[in-house]
């Protein structure tokens, strides 16, 4: 009769040696490890779902079912890892499939990052895709704790540092501005940025061509001078009354 391991460290294996050995009694089939999986993979659906939801709420092109499908992914790989390949002696390496995940989902969070007139979207969403993986691969290797502590401090940062973002962002602005080539724009930005007290930093311009039209593309931070929030409404205003500019564009405004 095969008895309790009590050699076993971890909540997990404590578990799984209880039902694997049928409570002492020994015999039967290794239910505590099926157990464990099942437990592993409930948690990564409830874990990443919850930072799924969130970029769902906002509008992300990845959103809840990308979360929980990378999420479970991992989880399922990892499981594989532990419980999938026979163990011959000490050359059993489980952390090889894991590394095969990180590289594998880095290129896939690369893929949610868009690179636009000089502003770039969607690294918030490649973390937290990143972030669902290594979740899933916490389940799956059954450090549940560490999964829920990850979780949830994702989420606090996700939702309640977003307040502190945005508080900060309102006193910083990146501004796109599509002119008619020649105007005096970069003159025309000066002025209107010293009326508003507002400071100009890191110019940056580029030419085009639309419609057989030449246009120049100028990119500017805009810094509040006396730590207050920007009036970006009143700065379009200002900006478009001078009346070569066709487009003004805000990308960290939203």
């Amino acid at each position: 009769m095969k008895l309790l391991d009590f050699s076993v460290t971890t909540i997990d294996q404590y578990i799984a040696n209880l039902f694997n050995t049928n409570f002492g009694r020994g015999g039967g089939f290794s239910w505590g490890n099926l157990l464990l999986s099942v437990v592993a993979i409930i948690l990564t659906i409830l874990l990443t779902g919850t930072i799924g939801l969130e970029r769902e709420k906002r509008g992300r092109t990845a959103g809840l079912r990308t979360h929980l499908l990378v999420g479970i992914g991992s989880c399922i790989i990892m499981l594989i890892s532990v419980y999938g390949f026979p163990q011959t002696g000490d050359n059993r390496d489980v952390a090889r499939l894991a590394a095969g995940i990180v590289t594998g989902v880095g290129f896939l969070g690369a893929g949610t990052i868009i690179h636009n007139n000089g502003s770039v979207k969607g690294l918030t969403t490649a973390s937290t895709i990143w972030l669902a993986m290594a979740i899933g691969m916490a389940c799956g290797s059954m450090n549940f704790v560490l999964a829920i502590l990850g979780g949830f401090f994702v989420w606090l940062v996700l939702v309640f540092f977003r307040k502190i973002e945005t508080k900060i962002a309102r006193q910083v602005a990146f501004v796109i501005v599509t002119a008619k080539s020649g105007a005096p724009i970069l003159k025309a930005i000066l002025n209107i940025s010293n009326t508003m007290n507002l400071e100009i930093n890191v110019v940056s311009q580029e030419f085009e061509e639309r419609n057989g039209e030449e246009l120049i593309e100028v990119s500017f931070n805009v810094i509040s001078k006396n730590n207050l929030p920007i009036d970006i409404e009143l700065l379009k205003k200002e900006l478009i009354s001078t009346g070569f500019i066709i487009n003004i564009d805000t990308p960290n405004m939203h």
